[in-house]
């Protein structure tokens, strides 16, 4: 009867070495997790920034790029007006009209090629955006899946199963897989479908 009692508590002695066994990896990694999810907070947080910026900038650069073709159109009109006025004006008065439609076409190509400058710092400007977005999306979608990972681990720590831990061991590496494109910037590494479908 002690040999059984011994058995028991033997087999009891050796389950709670394994569930604390368990729980130490459980504690661990989460942990680690959260760390880590820590640290790609602040880099997505500062990428978040970036990105305004990157829309504010655009959006002034679209509205400087509207006010020279403005000033275009205006320049455009006045020297059409000069050129009617030139054709029925003396002689006497051809070398002002001149005068004043060439300083009207230099404007004219002032603004043009002004105008194209700030159409292409837009086009960067959206450019720098949608490449920032990607790192975001790379973020968003580490933190989705960690989350996802720590769920699964508390449930391990309650339950003590050793396969559910394993199993958390999927969205994990996906997370960190994620999370470390974001922070080293690798764009190939990016699902439009999951983040479409996610925004």
């Amino acid at each position: 009867m002690e040999t059984l009692e011994g058995m028991r508590e033997a087999e009891e002695s050796a389950e709670n070495r394994e569930n604390s066994r368990l729980n130490a990896w459980v504690a661990i990694t989460v942990a680690l997790l959260a760390t880590f999810m820590a640290v790609c907070k602040i880099k997505d947080d500062n990428i978040c920034q970036a990105m305004q910026q990157a829309q504010a900038d655009k959006i002034d650069n679209w509205g400087f790029y509207q006010a020279r073709n403005l000033r275009q159109e205006i320049a455009q009109a006045t020297i059409d007006q000069l050129t009617l006025g030139a054709a029925s004006s003396p002689p006497s008065q051809q070398a002002a009209y001149a005068a004043e439609i060439a300083k009207y076409e230099a404007l004219v190509k002032d603004q043009a090629t002004k105008k194209e400058k700030v159409m292409q710092e837009a086009q960067d400007d959206d450019t720098a955006y949608n490449a920032l977005n990607n790192r975001d999306d790379q973020f968003d979608l580490s933190d989705a899946l960690l989350a996802i990972a720590i769920s699964m681990l508390a449930m391990t720590a309650l339950t003590h199963k050793r396969w559910l831990f394993y199993i958390s061991l999927v969205p994990t590496a996906l997370g960190v897989f994620q999370g470390l494109a974001g922070l080293f910037g690798w764009g190939a590494i990016h699902s439009d479908k999951l983040a479409n479908l996610l925004s």
